[in-house]
Parts: structure tokens; C-alpha cells; sequence
């Protein structure tokens, strides 16, 4: 079973004062990039693997899709989810996605951010969602890039102009990672590109597009706190597709 840190009191207390949970997509400094990779919706069955508070399955309710499941293992997300979603064709449900089975062919399109990085059985997770969707469909996720995941957090360094470096720590050593982010051993799965990459190729999914996201000029003027995710990529970003 995956790590249900979300339900830790201090952890949610935390995770919920962050931006993109007070301000929804917009507070999502990758959203742009992500929206640019999204397929056309009207009319899909869609399911979004970790939901969290609903932001991204609402939004794609507004786009067309014909019904959105969103699935994540914690109640407390499923809970706050619920009282901001007023849409029948909205469905929430508690899953763990170690331990996922889906109908086959029941979606026309999977979605899921920022949730793969909590998973030990990567690889079985993405055949799961392959069987689940419908010859042709799309699939968009994003990650902690895995050099971000290598990083010793927060073990940066300056070089001789001050600038910060982090140096990636066993970056080939996958496997468990413990850190302390709102709580104290929240786990997370390492995996380098070639493994993640390989894992959904593996499954039968064609990649279409990868981005390595980094913030733009305006929005590092907008908040200069995102200067320092210009220095090692914090996200990756896929879009791939069921190949028919």
C-alpha cells in the first residue's frame, strides 16, 4: 500500500497552505505547460489518477469531458474535493494506485499530476492505465523530475559567485527516498529518466512530447522565489498516447 501522508494532520495542515492549493491552477506555476499538452475533451471519459482537491477534474468538466473519476488514496483530499465539486458527472473515489484495477477500455483519457513519484510499482501502474483507455487515447502526467528527486534536499551549495548548486546524489541508485516536507519520512520512489520513460513505452504507450519544466521570465518576476528552478529541473512533464 502507498504512503497515505496526506491524511497526517501536520502534513495536510501544511500541504494546504501552498499556493497551488489556495489558488487553484493558478497557482500551478507548470499549469500553462501542462494545458499546452492537454488533447481536445469534449465528450471523453476521463479519469484523474491522484485528484487531490479536484482543481484539474473540474477544469476538465469546463473543457467538455463527458464524466471525470478522480481517484486518490486520501480522505482528507476526497473530502475537500467533494465540498468545492457541485457536478453529478464529477465522481470521486478512495484508491490506492499500488493496488489499482480498472475496467478495459473505459476511458478516452488519463491524467495525473505530481502522484507517479509516491509509487513503488511504477510499471505496473502504467500497464493498468493502458488497458484502461481506449485504443488511440491520450494520457498526460507530470513528476518530480527524476535529477530533482536525486538532490540532496536541502543540501545546496554556492559556487564562488554565490549562485546555488545542487548536487544530484546516486542518481543511478533507485528505489526509496525518505524526506521531510510538512512531516517528518514522507516516501517517495526514485527513478531516472530512462527507467521512467521505459516503463510507459514498456506498457504501450507512444510518447508524443516530454517537458522539462522551467519557470518563464514573467512569471520569475512575478514570484523571484522561482528563480532557483532555472538552476536543475524540478518537473517533468509527458504526454504519450495508447497506440491503437
Amino acid at each position: 500500500m502507498a504512503q497515505n501522508i496526506y491524511d497526517d494532520p501536520d502534513f495536510f495542515r501544511g500541504y494546504s497552505t501552498l499556493p497551488r492549493q489556495i489558488l487553484g491552477l493558478a497557482g500551478a506555476p507548470e499549469w500553462p505547460a501542462i494545458e499546452r499538452l492537454m488533447p481536445a475533451l469534449a465528450g471523453k471519459r476521463v479519469i484523474d489518477l491522484g485528484c487531490g482537491f479536484g482543481w484539474v477534474s473540474r477544469w476538465m468538466r469546463e473543457q467538455g469531458a463527458a464524466s471525470v473519476l478522480g481517484i486518490d488514496l486520501s480522505e482528507n483530499m476526497l473530502r475537500r474535493a467533494r465540498a468545492d465539486t457541485v457536478d453529478t458527472a464529477i465522481t470521486y473515489r478512495i484508491a490506492d494506485l499500488e493496488t489499482l484495477d480498472l475496467p478495459e477500455a473505459a476511458f478516452d483519457f488519463a491524467y495525473s499530476a505530481l502522484t507517479f513519484h509516491y509509487i513503488a510499482n511504477f510499471a505496473r501502474l502504467m500497464q493498468v492505465i493502458h488497458r484502461a483507455l481506449t485504443p488511440g487515447a491520450g494520457f498526460v502526467f507530470t513528476i518530480e523530475h527524476p535529477i530533482y528527486m536525486a538532490a540532496d534536499h536541502p543540501g545546496w551549495m554556492a559556487d564562488l559567485d554565490g549562485r546555488k548548486i545542487w548536487p544530484v546524489n546516486g542518481y543511478a541508485m533507485e528505489g526509496e527516498r525518505r524526506t521531510n516536507w510538512f512531516a517528518e519520512g514522507v516516501i517517495k520512489y526514485h527513478r531516472t529518466m530512462a527507467t521512467t520513460l521505459n516503463a510507459v513505452i514498456g506498457a504501450g504507450f507512444v510518447i508524443e512530447r516530454l517537458d522539462e519544466f522551467a519557470p518563464s521570465d514573467r512569471q520569475i518576476a512575478e514570484m523571484p522565489e522561482l528563480a532557483e528552478e532555472r538552476e536543475r529541473p524540478m518537473l517533468l512533464l509527458v504526454r504519450a498516447r495508447r497506440d491503437p
